[in-house]
């Protein structure tokens, strides 16, 4: 009898970032035609539904977009995570966290300092925030063990109720019952795309799309390259692949799995630059509204890889403007 042991082979990178994620996506849409149809309404007549209200006019678009940038971030953040084995279900608490970061430093200086000065440090705050929060059940799994699903998890309701402590007592404005601060100066606020399309002469209608959707373009980009062409990220994927080999390797398990929470972190730390700086552009509680859990279908649909998650994170966009289409 042969010793040989028969190996799976790796499937083709355009096969499992691309091929496997537009299958699973058809194959979702068929399940949920099949659900409309069994409830008695036409699956045809309501995708036309949901592609009208996105591609049937630029608002639509915009939208879609809007909600896509929110998804990259957060997406982004399970998929680093992901890489070296680990499962940060703690996105919308890292996100929470990171919008105090970024609006105790707005709010601190925004009447101080130019407004650009003031982004650059509220981004650096938020990234900070989130960052920290992710620290913490890194920590815990390092040292102690502890698995980073039930930490994180606790973190999220930790966060929110902190975040609600916090607005409610120390940010909203006298006289008010609103759950939110005072509105940031204008200087510190992310232009519009249509802002930016009409500094060049090109008309767009008015949404809340922002340059922050660039921002999280260009974050993915960062993203592949850490991964796949440093060896930072080579010693991520060798820890995600064996703990033993990495240690064998030389990698530290316990330092490489803490950075890659962290870096998660700060990536989930990111999304209310979207939020907060350029659409809200106030504190305010509640407004992650889901978007770090949707950033862990993101991810998987996406198959942890960046151009995955941005194609995920359209996908989901377009699934958030259509369906309030259908409403």
């Amino acid at each position: 009898m042969s010793n040989t042991v028969a190996q799976t082979k790796p499937l083709p990178k355009i096969l499992d970032v691309l091929v496997l994620p537009l299958f699973s996506i058809v194959l979702s849409f068929v399940f949920a035609g099949a659900v409309i149809f069994a409830l008695g309404e036409d699956p045809i007549e309501a995708f036309g539904f949901m592609v009208t209200g996105v591609f049937g006019y630029s608002e639509g678009i915009g939208y879609t977009l809007y909600y896509a940038t929110n998804f990259m971030f957060t997406g982004l953040a399970v998929a680093v995570a992901f890489n070296a084995m680990m499962f940060n279900i703690g996105g919308e608490g890292q996100a929470y966290m990171a919008g105090l970061g970024a609006s105790l430093v707005i709010l601190g200086l925004d009447t101080f300092l130019p407004g650009p000065i003031v982004v650059i440090f509220a981004i650096i705050a938020s990234m900070a925030f989130g960052a920290f929060w992710a620290f913490i059940p890194g920590y815990l799994r390092a040292t102690r063990g502890s698995h980073e699903v039930i930490t994180t998890i606790m973190l999220n309701f930790i966060a929110s109720a902190l975040i609600l402590f916090i607005v409610v007592d120390f940010m909203v404005l006298d006289g008010t019952t609103s759950t939110e601060s005072r509105n940031f100066e204008q200087s510190t606020w992310l232009p519009y795309m249509h802002d930016v399309a009409g500094w060049f002469g090109i008309q767009l209608t008015h949404t809340p799309l922002n340059i922050s959707f660039i921002l999280a373009l260009l974050t993915a980009f960062v993203v592949w390259v850490y991964i796949y062409k440093t060896r930072w990220g080579f010693a991520l994927r060798t820890l995600g692949q064996s703990g033993s080999v990495a240690q064998y390797a030389g990698i530290n398990p316990k330092r490489t799995l803490i950075i890659a929470l962290c870096i998660s972190g700060a990536l989930a730390g990111m999304m209310p630059i979207n939020e907060l700086m350029g659409v809200n552009h106030k504190m305010m509680t509640g407004f992650v509204a889901g978007a770090g859990f949707v950033g862990i279908a993101v991810s998987l649909i996406g198959r942890n890889h960046p151009l995955g998650v941005v194609l995920a994170s359209l996908l989901f966009g377009f699934l958030y403007q259509g369906g309030a289409e259908m409403t």
